[in-house]
């Protein structure tokens, strides 16, 4: 039977081999590996321990393309979620057909499999891979899902395919001990690794024992955990992996707070798209626009608030946003991230309070080069910042590039950087929208002001009374309140 004293906080997490072991001797787990790149690096670790004999119903690599293609159908790419899915829905169904009628009554039956790309021999790949694991919970129950993406960091093919059978061992045993417990789980999957080694860039949870998860605070425990820099959702909570998501795309984002998201942030976005698309190395091709929070956002109060997190979350969905989860506060690094996934444009939009910021010298200490070394990495792939004005409310005066209050010191790198083309003034912003502030709207909700739904989308204002999402009250909920 399969141990599952790692959900105590003060346990020692198990090593490879125990819980290579541990599968093994647990009498109803069997099943396939089905590995397909650097190696059968998973399976040899259940054949190594001993007692493999109770465990693998069965072991193979379809390396040869064709012979991939002939078994599992055709794929865009080899290394690709496609693949991966067809490979456990296969594989499972024939141990199902083959088994089920045998020993189906006290079997819990599995499919573990993974398509890899590790380092090739003149290192020029990326090195990644999918993995996952179909399999049933229980004897007889239905079938539940986990899927991982990987990125190997180390530089030598041995040592990734050593990584590479130590996360898989983590997942076939969290799979098996841990599902009830999916965030030990996901914390579980770099025991006997380091992020050095290992980045863990989306995972997804489905089927009947996940039924009540949610993918999103999976993404969103990936980054806090360190496991990733970052993490991707769609608006319908779908995970996504962030190099097929931004592929040969154009990328406008916004970082905000989205608490909620407001009439600005939307024109922010759509104003600064219209002008990105028009630019000539731009026109024609797809753009994908994607709302960011960062870490350093949602523990702006300390720990975690999930039940905020969620609500952000909803509150973008309803506005068809994908969602950009990143530990990447610095600017330089959530630009050298987006270079990682696409060759093409990338732009980000700011208020210019904002822009303001990304020139106060406090936050480069670290880089020995200091503020320059920080734009140097920012702007090095022509990347552009799009810089939406800021209104005084008392004053009546806007903010942009041409009267930005930049410290004396830095006037001519600020201006070298609009000169060519690096800082740009949105210019078809909507006027309407410029008194609208995230925190006022926040204060206007807690306080039962009915002004803020005019200057939220509509859609945002009614998942927000409908959940009642930031404090909201309904309004005869909120008079007796106040009696």
């Amino acid at each position: 039977m399969i141990r599952t004293h790692q959900s105590s906080q003060h346990s020692e997490p198990l090593d490879t081999h125990q819980k290579a072991l541990e599968v093994n001797l647990d009498p109803r787990r069997y099943g396939t590996f089905a590995e397909i790149g650097a190696g059968q690096e998973v399976v040899r670790w259940f054949f190594r321990v001993g007692g493999g004999a109770g465990t693998i119903a069965k072991s193979m690599s379809a390396y040869d393309m064709k012979v991939s293609d002939a078994i599992y159908g055709r794929a865009s790419r080899y290394v690709c979620r496609e693949r991966l899915q067809a490979m456990l829905d296969y594989e499972h169904t024939l141990n199902l057909d083959r088994l089920r009628e045998v020993r189906g009554e006290t079997t819990a039956f599995f499919t573990f499999a993974d398509t890899v790309s590790a380092r090739n021999y003149h290192g020029t790949n990326a090195c990644h891979g999918w993995m996952g694991i179909k399999f049933q919970a229980h004897p007889q129950d239905e079938d539940s899902q986990i899927i991982i993406h990987v990125r190997m960091l180390d530089d030598e093919a041995a040592l990734q395919q050593e990584a590479l059978g130590i996360v898989g061992v983590n997942l076939v045993h969290g799979a098996f001990a841990l599902h009830h417990e999916p965030e030990l789980l996901v914390a579980a999957l770099l025991d006997g690794l380091s992020t050095s080694r290992i980045e863990i860039d989306m995972i997804e949870f489905s089927g009947i024992a996940f039924r009540h998860v949610d993918n999103r605070l999976m993404s969103l425990k990936l980054v806090e955990l360190g496991l990733s820099g970052a993490a991707m959702f769609a608006a319908s909570g779908e995970v996504l992996q962030p190099s097929e998501f931004f592929y040969r795309k154009a990328i406008l984002v916004e970082r905000g707070s989205f608490r909620p998201v407001c009439n600005v942030n939307l024109d922010m976005l759509e104003s600064a798209r219209e002008q990105f698309s028009k630019h000539p190395n731009v026109v024609g091709k797809e753009v994908v626009s994607v709302m960011e929070l960062t870490m350093n956002n949602l523990k702006a109060a300390g720990e975690i608030n999930l039940s905020d997190f969620l609500a952000r979350a909803d509150v973008m969905a309803t506005c068809g946003m994908p969602v950009l989860i990143s530990d990447y506060f610095q600017y330089y690094r959530l630009a050298a991230y987006l270079s990682r996934y696409t060759k093409e444009k990338i732009a980000i939009t700011m208020g210019a309070g904002s822009l303001l910021e990304l020139f106060d010298e406090q936050y480069y200490t670290g880089l020995q080069g200091g503020i320059l070394e920080s734009f140097g990495r920012m702007f090095k792939n022509g990347l552009q910042v799009y810089c939406y004005p800021m209104l005084d409310s008392e004053s009546g005066e806007l903010t942009t590039c041409e009267n930005l209050n930049i410290d004396p010191q830095l006037r001519q790198l600020f201006g070298y950087l609009c000169d060519r083309g690096g800082i740009i003034d949105v210019q078809n912003y909507n006027p309407a929208c410029l008194h609208v502030r995230s925190r006022d709207v926040l204060q206007k909700i807690k306080s039962g002001d009915p002004e803020w739904e005019s200057m939220v989308p509509e859609s945002v204002a009614d998942v927000i009374k409908r959940k009642c999402y930031f404090d909201y009250q309904p309004a005869d909920a909120f008079e007796d309140a106040v009696r």
